[in-house]
Parts: structure tokens; C-alpha cells; sequence
């Protein structure tokens, strides 16, 4: 039996690296295809770009672990099954379930190393990389012209080009305003073409201009003719402007401004955050409550009803000390009388929908954000044994369907885990938005996919037929559909009488 598990092991490891490998990198390009507007133009070094793709590689492991996973357990049973040394064991009389045993014992390592990836490497690469993103995010991008527009991306200046030659980068119909020392437009330059090239130390502008004319309004020195100015006019026929710019060198910003988000944070970080943030939620949640106008004993009825661990709690008991018919004494008073009433009463109940309103979107926006913290607690666990169902879903699967290679197990893995994903984004939508209980939500992916993966392993290990047509038309036959597949055999035999395939 030693014999056999290594070299079910050994055919499971190969597959499995690989595997791995390839989602990483297939993930790790849907990632610069979503960032690739942010990245570039921005005059990146090599060194920066490589440490942004190793902060994301660590990003979408906890994908690459199920999904491998699932690759790795269908193309090792499915080439068992393929090769008929599934069939050689279980005529030897080993189960099924004996075959699967050492892979079980490496799929719960997996996902045990799958969760301290998620819960202790995780965290830090993701602050390591938010940072890193916002950081080239905010750098100033290479001065880019538009033709046409007017560019203020150089300090103090504001420039228009007419149009821009593309092989020589040579600007043509130039118009700058000069804003620096608090001018207006005081000082407008025309020139008929020009240059533009950033020094590359990446803090210096210098635009060569040709053949314009400058205008500018000098200050009056008479106090007393402040709008008669002097006008100069200068022509040139080559003229530099050298401007010192700022946020072209790239600067990285301080990580504990996004410390405290909830990718940044372990297990136990995260449930003394969502403690936190859930006593401020709540203390906000009575302080709007108190604002409401109202009744002040219903008010103060509240605040203790709201209040935790208050020693003056005077636990206020609401009762009637008398009543009284409103109608009759609302119709024996004047009407001016009750139209004042009337008002006082809409103008309060508009004010209260008013206030009503606008803490509802508060609150929900912070439940919200509570409600992230909380997902990400789950999410660490449910993607980790995420690797564990997928193999209690991969290896039966691949013994029943009997192919292996890149092939079949592939198709079928990618459409697993589509709906694997498909389940899982509406359950963790549904938590987001309080529409089920957070348990429910983030983990019924897990409540769909493992019995399906445990009837799925029952099915292979009692050889059950479940990918062959005659079990399905057997079941299409009771259910009334005999003739219908009667004929359709009757005319694949006409069509190929002498049974040629």
C-alpha cells in the first residue's frame, strides 16, 4: 500500500505544481489587463513594475489554491481512469476511497498552508501593494498635449497646442499663459512651433518655442492710473522656458494610512476592528434616535433602552395617567387654532422624515463598512477549505469521466468554478446587503458545493454510471420519452447501416 499511495502522490504533485503555476500566472494577467490604464505612461522603473506583480501574485492565491486543486485531483484520476489502472487497483481489491486517502491527508495541508497564506502573508503583502498602487496612481503622469485643449498639468503655466506631429514630436500653434507670480493673463506667449521634453532627473520642464511673439502688461508705476498699463511686445525666434515641476519622481506614500482596512488585517485584528466598529455603529445608531423629535418620555424611554451598561438607567415605564377624546376637543377649538396645530404637527413630522432619511443612508453606509470586516473574517476560511471541497469534487469526477491531459479537465474545471464563483458572489452579496445572515451568506458556496462533492465521491466509489447515455435514456424511457430516442436510434442506424463510426 506504501508503494501505491507514493505513486499516487507523486502523480498527484506533478499535476498540482503545474496547475498551480499556470492559474497564478493566467490570474496575474487579468490583473495588469485591469490595471493597465494606471500603470502606464508613468515612467515606472523595472524594479517597481516587479514588485507590484510579486505583491499581486500573492493577491489572487487564495483562487489558485482551489482552483489548482481542482485541476490537480480531475487530470490525476482522470488519467488513472484513462490508463485502466483504476480498474487494475479495484480489481485488486482496494477502494476507491483507500486510492484517495494520502491525497486527502495533502488536500488538508493545502488548505491549512492556504490559510496561513490567507490570514498571516496576506494582510501584509496587501498594504504592501495598496500602497504601491495608490502610490502610482497619484504620480504625476508624463506631460501629454492634446491637440486642441488647453493642458495645466505645468505649474504656472497653462498651454494649448494646435496640433502635434507624431514622428518628431515637433508642437505646432502654441498658446501659453504665464501664471506664475499670481499673474492673470497678463502674459501671453504665440509661438509658431516648439519642443517639449522632461530632464531626466524628472524635475524640470523645458519647452523650446520658435519664431513668436510675446505679449505682456507691465504694472503701472502711477497709483493713480491703475487701468492704463504699458503693453510690451516681444518677438523671438527661439525662446526656452525652464519650469521646475513637481510629482514626476515617484514617491511612495506611508502604509499606515491603509492599515487599518479590512485586506490589511488577520483574524484577530479583524474581530477587535468589528468590535470597534460595532460600538460606535451602535452609539451613533442612539444618538440619532435621540435626536428625533418626540414625545421626551418615549425619548428618554429610549435612551434606556439603548444604553449598555449604564448605571443610571432609570428604567422609565410608560403608562396612561389619563385619556381624552382628541376629536372632541380638536373640533371645539377655533380654526385658526387647528390650522396651527395642523401645522406644527407636519412641519415636526416632515422634520423627523427629514432627519429619518439622512441617518438611514448613514447608517447603512456604516453597516456596510461593518459588514466588510466581518466577510473578510469568513472569506479567510471558506476560500481556505474551498480546497477541500474541490478535491472531494475533482477526484471523483476525474475517476468518473476516465480523461485526462489538459483537455476535458480543463473545460470542466473552469466551469465548476464559474459557478462555484457565480454561488459564491451572490451568497457574499447577500451578507453585504443584510439580505441573509452573515454565516449564510459568505458560507453557502460551502453548503452547495460539499454535499455535491461528497454524492459525487459516493457515486465513484459505488461505480455508479452517472456519465454514461444509456442511464440517462433509461431515465428519459420512464419518464415517457421511449419512442422519442426509439426513433432517434432507429435513424442514426438508417443513416449508418453498416455501423461504420
Amino acid at each position: 500500500m506504501k508503494r501505491l499511495h507514493l505513486y499516487v502522490i507523486k502523480s498527484f504533485l506533478g499535476p498540482f505544481f503545474m496547475t498551480f503555476f499556470i492559474v497564478v500566472f493566467v490570474l496575474l494577467m487579468q490583473f495588469l489587463w485591469r490595471y493597465i490604464g494606471d500603470l502606464v505612461g508613468k515612467g515606472l522603473d523595472l524594479s517597481v513594475l516587479g514588485e507590484m506583480l510579486f505583491y499581486a501574485s500573492f493577491g489572487v492565491l487564495p483562487f489558485a489554491f482551489p482552483l489548482a486543486m481542482l485541476l490537480a485531483s480531475i487530470m490525476t484520476f482522470g488519467s488513472l481512469g484513462e490508463n485502466y489502472e483504476l480498474v487494475a487497483m479495484k480489481s485488486a481489491g482496494i477502494s476507491l476511497f483507500r486510492i484517495m486517502k494520502p491525497l486527502i491527508v495533502i488536500a488538508a495541508v493545502v488548505s491549512g498552508v492556504a490559510f496561513y497564506v490567507a490570514n498571516n502573508i496576506l494582510p501584509t503583502t496587501n498594504l504592501k501593494f495598496t500602497t504601491l498602487m495608490v502610490s502610482v496612481k497619484q504620480q504625476r503622469p508624463e506631460l501629454v498635449l492634446q491637440e486642441g485643449v488647453f493642458t495645466n498639468e505645468i505649474d504656472g503655466y497653462n498651454i494649448k497646442i494646435g496640433s502635434k506631429d507624431k514622428k518628431t514630436n515637433v508642437l505646432y500653434d502654441l498658446l501659453i499663459y504665464d501664471h506664475t507670480q499670481n499673474k492673470t493673463n497678463e502674459s501671453v506667449t504665440v509661438a509658431d512651433s516648439g519642443y517639449l521634453k522632461i530632464t531626466e532627473d524628472k524635475k524640470y520642464m523645458v519647452l523650446t518655442l520658435y519664431n513668436g511673439v510675446n505679449y505682456s502688461e507691465e504694472p503701472s508705476k502711477d497709483r493713480g492710473q491703475i487701468n492704463n498699463r504699458p503693453f510690451r511686445r516681444d518677438k523671438f525666434d527661439e525662446q526656452t522656458i525652464r519650469v521646475r515641476v513637481n510629482n514626476f519622481e515617484f514617491s511612495r506614500r506611508d502604509e499606515g494610512i491603509y492599515r487599518n482596512m479590512f485586506r490589511m488585517l488577520n483574524i484577530r485584528q479583524l474581530v477587535l476592528m468589528t468590535d470597534t466598529l460595532n460600538e460606535r455603529y451602535y452609539e451613533q445608531v442612539r444618538n440619532y434616535l435621540m435626536q428625533i423629535d418626540i414625545n421626551p418620555t418615549i425619548t428618554r424611554r429610549i435612551f434606556d433602552l439603548t444604553a449598555k451598561h449604564d448605571s443610571l438607567k432609570q428604567n422609565i415605564e410608560i403608562k396612561t395617567d389619563s385619556t381624552f377624546n382628541f376629536d372632541s376637543l380638536f373640533n371645539g377649538v377655533d380654526k385658526w387654532v387647528k390650522a396651527e396645530i395642523a401645522m406644527l404637527a407636519l412641519d415636526r413630522s416632515r422634520n423627523n422624515m427629514q432627519n429619518l432619511n439622512l441617518y438611514q443612508g448613514q447608517i447603512t453606509e456604516r453597516k456596510r463598512n461593518i459588514n466588510k470586516y466581518e466577510m473578510e473574517w469568513h472569506r479567510k476560511f471558506t476560500l481556505s477549505f474551498a480546497v477541500f471541497i474541490f478535491f472531494f469534487v475533482g477526484a471523483p469526477l476525474g475517476a468518473i469521466i476516465r480523461k485526462g491531459g489538459l483537455g476535458m479537465p480543463v473545460v470542466v474545471s473552469i466551469l465548476l468554478f464559474i459557478a462555484y464563483y457565480i454561488v459564491s458572489m451572490t451568497g457574499e452579496k447577500s451578507a453585504r446587503e443584510d439580505v441573509w445572515q452573515m454565516f449564510t451568506g459568505m458560507w453557502f458556496s460551502t453548503f452547495v458545493f460539499f454535499p455535491v462533492g461528497l454524492w459525487l465521491t459516493y457515486m465513484a466509489i459505488t461505480d455508479s454510471a452517472i456519465m454514461s447515455t444509456e442511464t440517462y435514456t433509461k431515465i428519459l424511457g420512464k419518464l415517457g420519452f421511449g419512442s422519442l430516442i426509439g426513433k432517434i436510434k432507429t435513424r442514426k442506424i438508417n443513416e449508418n447501416p453498416s455501423g461504420n463510426k
